[in-house]
């Protein structure tokens, strides 16, 4: 709690300016927040890398260290089906969303039909998140 009480302000401090500097000049300021960007997407894979390939510790004790399990791994793997499910759910009701209502412009009775179509591509989210169920359950 005592991190976020300070890191809070921070954030907003630095949102300002960020935004300050937009204002005044856009396309330096973009560049280097692309930069930034692209550094921290490098340490986080980095980290994620470091954690993956790093064995038990020793503070997990001897149980820990004799059988092993692949509890991180199924999480990472549920958050992955998740998260990608969800984004191509989001695709599809987007294209199909608007493909609806320009039909339902037209012709009212077509509400049922279209409908369906769009909840088709949302069925994309709940298979992800029925594996990320299946794997979490396995973890």
């Amino acid at each position: 709690m005592l991190a976020w009480l300070i890191g809070l302000p921070l954030l907003a401090a630095t949102a300002a300016g960020v935004g300050a500097q937009l204002r005044r000049r856009p396309r330096p300021t973009l560049r280097a927040l692309k930069v930034l960007n692209l550094l921290l997407l490098v340490g986080a894979g980095v980290l994620l890398g470091l954690a993956l390939s790093a064995g038990p510790s020793a503070a997990a004790g001897a149980a820990s260290s004799t059988a092993r399990t692949y509890g991180g791994q199924a999480l990472i793997g549920a958050a992955i089906a998740v998260a990608a499910s969800s984004i191509g759910a989001a695709i599809g009701v987007a294209y199909t969303g608007s493909a609806a209502l320009a039909a339902m412009s037209e012709r009212p009775e077509m509400f049922g039909r279209a409908m369906v179509i769009v909840g088709l591509a949302e069925g994309i989210a709940i298979y992800g998140l029925v594996i990320a169920i299946i794997l979490i359950g396995k973890a």
